[in-house]
């Protein structure tokens, strides 16, 4: 990934993170501590697109999906 486009919206004592990839229009979302530093936050809900990635690059290699069971 070499663009990802983050949101943070608070809401009382946590702040919402949405990361998204614009090449494909994934989008994740974690949910943390509004004190919490902004680049560890940032940090988790890239990690997390990440592997949301991997695993739906995985799916469609191999033509299934864990849902259909």
């Amino acid at each position: 990934m070499k663009e990802v486009i983050l949101e943070f919206i608070v809401h009382g004592s946590y702040v919402k993170v949405s990361a998204v990839d614009p090449v494909s229009g994934t989008e994740v979302s974690i949910v943390g501590d509004r004190k919490a530093e902004q680049s560890y936050l940032e940090s988790v809900a890239t990690k997390k697109l990440a592997m949301v990635m991997k695993k739906n690059a995985q799916v469609r290699r191999h033509g299934f999906s864990s849902d259909s069971c």
